[in-house]
């Protein structure tokens, strides 16, 4: 089940593991590219870009396979050395990274120069052409069912994915409610060229999850998540748990972001996967919450996708085409 986004990147199975704030760990992404998909660390993770390319070593030490980096780059009023992480990437010898939240123009032609091909993470049609004039290899086109920020213009995959494959050229991977082979026979049917997946993998036996917020996932279901920040026009969707539940009454009765920072603060939502409380603070998931049945290896997980799509195409679309 190769696709033209397999043959650009070097990996067996049309996947991806998105870069995860917390989560996106060598061990993680070593054993999605010991299954045949591509996995990206997740730069900002990584206290400087000194520990970062610590990291990048540690991963290949566990794995020969490709794997890259998350680079995700916000308005912030303490930027992180957003060149710095930039250039580690590049001096590591990283085959690909992952770019988000800003426009990637600046960034590309150093990715480039520097032999990394670009995967740039957009939530409409407009960002995904956007992207592409600036030069990027290739897109990840995240719909409003996704784990954190999915965009202000609340369009579904089933939309928002054959418009953004009428209006490019790249190669395109679908994000947001992906989660097994339905998912990602659905996804090529509709013009992308593979799918991503965060939550899903979120909830494996590698991740770098306690095991109580992975049996808390598994018990959960597709109406367990919470829209945050929808009145400051930065959405984001999160587990559904106390903390959500206030920053959502605040800013909807007037609030601003400075009466919810310490809530949704970065700190105190990273001691949620260390510690198991899932209202100690906020935590990202999508929509898939509600396909979530077990927590496989990534392996297990990886080789049910791919060999469910093969019998649905060979079994289901095959009764239905005759």
């Amino acid at each position: 089940m190769r696709t033209r986004f397999c043959d650009m990147f070097g990996i067996e199975h049309p996947i991806t593991l998105g870069g995860m704030q917390w989560v996106g760990r060598a061990e993680l992404v070593a054993a999605a590219a010991e299954s045949g998909v591509l996995g990206f660390l997740s730069a900002l993770t990584q206290p400087s870009p000194e520990d970062l390319v610590k990291e990048i070593a540690r991963c290949r030490e566990m794995t020969d396979r490709p794997f890259g980096v998350n680079l995700t780059i916000l308005p912030s009023i303490n930027p992180p050395p957003y060149e710095e992480y930039r250039q580690a990437i590049v001096e590591s010898g990283v085959p690909v990274v992952e770019t988000a939240g800003a426009n990637p123009a600046e960034h590309v032609p150093v990715f480039h120069e520097g032999g990394v091909r670009v995967l740039h993470k957009c939530t409409s049609v407009r960002h995904a052409v956007k992207a592409q004039r600036v030069g990027v290899d290739a897109v990840s086109i995240d719909g409003f069912e996704c784990a954190g920020h999915p965009g202000e213009d609340d369009i579904p995959g089933l939309v928002l994915i054959p418009a953004a494959a009428n209006a490019i050229d790249v190669p395109m991977i679908a994000s947001g409610g992906f989660g097994d082979a339905r998912g990602l026979l659905a996804a090529l049917a509709l013009g992308a060229d593979g799918i991503n997946m965060g939550t899903r993998f979120l909830c494996t036996s590698e991740a770098p999850v306690h095991e109580r917020i992975k049996e808390q996932m598994v018990r959960a279901s597709e109406l367990d998540t919470e829209l945050i920040f929808r009145p400051l026009r930065n959405t984001a969707r999160v587990a559904r748990n106390a903390v959500s539940r206030d920053v959502v009454r605040i800013l909807d009765s007037g609030g601003a972001f400075e009466d919810v920072r310490e809530l949704v603060s970065g700190a105190r939502g990273s001691q949620v996967y260390e510690t198991g409380d899932p209202d100690h603070g906020i935590w990202s998931a999508g929509l898939v919450l509600g396909l979530i049945n077990d927590v496989p290896t990534v392996a297990e997980l990886v080789d049910r996708i791919i060999t469910e799509a093969h019998s649905i195409l060979d079994e289901r679309l095959n009764v239905l085409a005759n």
